[in-house]
């Protein structure tokens, strides 16, 4: 990245090293760094916050093992049309760098103008970095698509659980509105209907007359049981009558 060109705020934000411990709070519990002060052109811990509260801070997300901000955050600092987006934990989000692929990209289908990752029909970046070094290898003014923030806040929440990262990696899937999005894992429908089917069952079921109460159990305990066949003693036995 041309730092001459590339505002110091981006540049280090596309190389900063996130969620690793925070230096100056190395004995703290929970130091990652997962906030980017754009004053300060630094990766901050949530221990630091206190000595950034009127500064612009930019939350950092982990989605599939790489470094993601909401959609909604990085349209305020520059122009993001175009870059892929995914959608998980109910936010968009895009990816600050390009990903390593695992494997070719497929002869049909949209491509990423950088990096050649197989995109959504209406995205070219699969990335801001991606996009970032298009506008400055095809001489375009940086400056057309930035932004001036002059504010930028946390969640009013607090930092939420940073960690995004699904057990299997899933490309998304474009919706009607041809935005992408990816596949989280709540956003199952089945899981959602089974559940709802069982707690129907389970409440009908317990209205049912002659049902046990909740707190007796339905069978005694084998423990139970075993006693009480130790205990048993053989009635007398009956002879047949001699004719």
């Amino acid at each position: 990245i041309d730092s001459d060109v590339v505002p110091s705020w981006l540049s280090v934000l596309l190389t900063e090293k996130f969620f690793n411990a925070c230096l100056i709070h190395e004995d703290a519990r929970k130091n990652e760094k997962n906030v980017f002060c754009l004053d300060c052109c630094d990766g901050i811990c949530p221990h630091c916050l206190a000595s950034h509260r009127s500064h612009r801070l930019l939350q950092i997300r982990r989605y599939v093992y790489h470094d993601v901000i909401r959609l909604l955050d990085a349209d305020k600092l520059m122009d993001c049309s175009q870059v892929q987006a995914y959608t998980t934990n109910s936010a968009k989000v895009v990816f600050l760098n390009q990903r390593p692929q695992t494997r070719p990209p497929r002869a049909s289908g949209s491509l990423c103008v950088t990096c050649e990752r197989n995109l959504q029909e209406s995205c070219l970046f699969c990335s801001i970095s991606c996009k970032l070094q298009h506008i400055l290898r095809s001489g375009s003014r940086l400056s057309i698509y930035l932004r001036k923030c002059e504010f930028m806040a946390l969640p009013e929440s607090g930092l939420d659980d940073a960690q995004w990262t699904p057990d299997s990696l899933i490309e998304p899937a474009a919706t009607e509105s041809g935005s992408s999005s990816g596949a989280g894992l709540n956003d199952c429908p089945n899981l959602t209907c089974t559940a709802a089917t069982t707690e129907v069952v389970r409440k009908k079921r317990s209205n049912l007359p002659g049902c046990r109460s909740s707190f007796r159990p339905a069978c005694r305990p084998v423990t139970e049981i075993a006693e009480s066949m130790i205990n048993r003693r053989k009635s007398t036995p009956h002879r047949s009558p001699l004719h």
